[in-house]
């Protein structure tokens, strides 16, 4: 791939390799490449190959197509992937994934947490002989964002995400679907269930880092600053046997208070007033008063179970939350949804 001068009819042409242009103009170009383009330039060569499989090529193509659904938790569990195949197959992490034999221990890997019947599964990955077609092998080097692109494009790597189903947001694992360019979701509930197909990207996110997909409440040391019109999240259950969702709602005032900033003293009280103001004045679900000494579980009124609650900062998530709202949710009772 060296440079050259040809001669087509009266004119002379200059013709450069990739390889021949400066480091800086060279990586300029690769990261204009499309995922598809990257793979194409990387049979080329030997030298190219390395280039476009490298990390930081592969990085950016990940949070432009996946930063919104795939966070840090998601992140940790795919290294948690690549270090337990690098420990039991040496460096041939990719061999894992082509050497798929039609089902039969495809050597799938999940990772959990906890014991029965609080187990936890944090994420799944399915071998697949159709990643490239070993084309990841390359002088028994991991290129793992490669490796990581391909396998959430092909669906092949399930990974923990949140989902928004109507008026809550579920801990699911997550596959997508590059057919419809959609998800499906799986939820822990007395065995691994479906609980939606089709999904869009902007009823999927990336979980909070401060939130676990484990069937447990989730503590917040922020109670005591919590005041009346802080919007928050916070999680709910009908019972036991089913796992903790999360629910949009506001820090209310006291029945005793006049709601006047001045003399307004809910602050300092031990009850936390919460409002869940998508629902009508009148219904059961309208409010909940919790105490702010107990941080973790608590039960009220028979209503369902409540653990912890993550404060909302941004006006991004206030409005993604608001837009859930039924129409005239606040003149027209709306049925309680039951998990």
């Amino acid at each position: 791939m060296e440079s050259s001068i040809e001669k087509k009819g009266d004119y002379y042409y200059y013709c450069t390799s990739l390889l021949s242009l400066p480091e800086s103009i060279l990586d300029c170009i690769l990261k204009r490449l499309s995922p598809k383009e990257l793979i194409t330039i990387s049979q080329v060569c030997t030298n190219l190959r390395v280039r476009c499989r490298s990390d930081h090529l592969w990085e950016n193509h990940i949070k432009k197509k996946w930063g919104k659904v795939f966070g840090d938790v998601a992140y940790k569990e795919w290294q948690w992937h690549v270090t337990k195949s690098k420990e039991e197959k040496g460096n041939t992490f990719y061999q894992m994934i082509i050497n798929h034999n039609g089902g039969e221990n495809d050597g799938s890997l999940g990772t959990f947490s906890g014991s029965w019947p609080m187990l936890c599964l944090g994420s799944y990955l399915i071998d697949s002989k159709n990643i490239l077609s070993g084309q990841l092998l390359l002088s028994n080097s991991l290129m793992m964002m490669m490796a990581l692109y391909i396998a959430l494009e092909n669906g092949k790597f399930w990974f923990p995400a949140q989902v928004y189903r109507g008026l809550l947001v579920s801990n699911a694992l997550v596959s997508y679907d590059s057919k419809t360019n959609t998800f499906q979701a799986r939820q822990q509930m007395g065995g691994w269930r479906i609980i939606g197909n089709s999904i869009r990207w902007d009823k999927v996110r990336a979980p909070p880092n401060e939130t676990s997909q484990c069937n447990i409440p989730q503590l917040s040391d922020s109670l005591h600053h919590l005041r009346p019109g802080d919007h928050i999240e916070i999680q709910w259950k009908a019972s036991t046997e089913v796992p903790y969702d999360w629910w949009y709602a506001e820090i209310g005032h006291m029945d005793s208070c006049k709601e006047n900033e001045n003399c307004c003293g809910c602050q300092h009280s031990e009850t936390l007033v919460v409002e869940f103001k998508q629902y009508h004045v009148e219904s059961g679900m309208r409010k909940a008063k919790l105490q702010r000494n107990k941080n973790g579980q608590q039960c009220e009124n028979q209503c369902g179970i409540y653990g912890g609650i993550r404060k909302l900062q941004s006006e991004e998530e206030i409005h993604k939350w608001k837009q859930l709202f039924p129409p005239h949710h606040n003149q027209t009772p709306v049925p309680v949804y039951l998990p």
